[in-house]
């Protein structure tokens, strides 16, 4: 039996091998917004929403204007999408907060992954950060769903294991607030950490060093008291 095809200019295309290109085309598509994706957000964390052009995202890039405004056709549509993108990566270590695990553990896992993300991806934390102090105009929105849904199921499970004893009395927003300015800090204050401390901010351990003293100063004061 014949294969039936699709007609093209001179070419029979059969028609088994349509998804193999539509397949090809998406990972295509998925590799390329990842590319500005991640362009826009060292321009945006670099200059700002206003301070960044379109062009400068595509020249990161390495596409040209037209091709990135078929996937995103507006700069607001870029700076929206790297946001929260940068906030559901944030959230996904939150929401693996386990509640039937131990307590001091399962935020020893959590801080330590914050930490490490200020620390690996500190323009991130900076765009956010920019963001919040203009009032979140972008974002608004999602921190009224998304993050406040998921900030009050997480706070319901420390204020039961609060309860139980397994950890001592403390607010749990207050909790959840001190860990994320803490381990941001390292991000959005670096200039601040260097002038402070100087050339040891470079010098190794010096990253492991600071997780292991935040972990230290957080934990050490939410451990049940005997």
């Amino acid at each position: 039996m014949d294969v039936p095809t699709t007609r093209r200019p001179g070419v029979a295309v059969p028609r088994a091998d349509i998804p193999r290109a539509k397949e090809k085309r998406t990972r295509i598509q998925a590799i390329n917004r990842g590319l500005i994706v991640d362009a826009a957000l060292e321009m945006f964390s670099t200059y700002g929403f206003r301070g960044t052009t379109i062009d400068q995202i595509a020249e990161r890039a390495g596409m040209s204007k037209p091709n990135l405004l078929y996937y995103f056709p507006k700069k607001e549509d870029i700076y929206v999408t790297v946001l929260e993108e940068t906030l559901e990566e944030w959230l996904d270590p939150f929401a693996a907060l386990d509640p039937e695990g131990d307590p001091i553990e399962e935020l020893r896992k959590y801080i330590s992954i914050k930490m490490e993300m200020s620390a690996s991806r500190p323009e991130a934390s900076r765009l956010f950060a920019n963001e919040i102090l203009h009032g979140a105009p972008m974002i608004g929105r999602f921190l009224q769903t998304n993050l406040r849904n998921m900030v009050h199921e997480k706070a319901a499970v420390l204020r039961r294991w609060v309860s139980e004893g397994r950890l001592a009395p403390i607010d749990p927003y207050h909790l959840i607030f001190t860990i994320w300015a803490t381990t941001q800090h390292y991000a959005d204050f670096d200039v601040q950490i260097r002038a402070v401390l100087g050339p040891q901010v470079d010098q190794p351990g010096h990253r492991e060093q600071a997780a292991q003293a935040v972990l230290s100063i957080l934990l050490n004061g939410i451990r049940p008291r005997g």
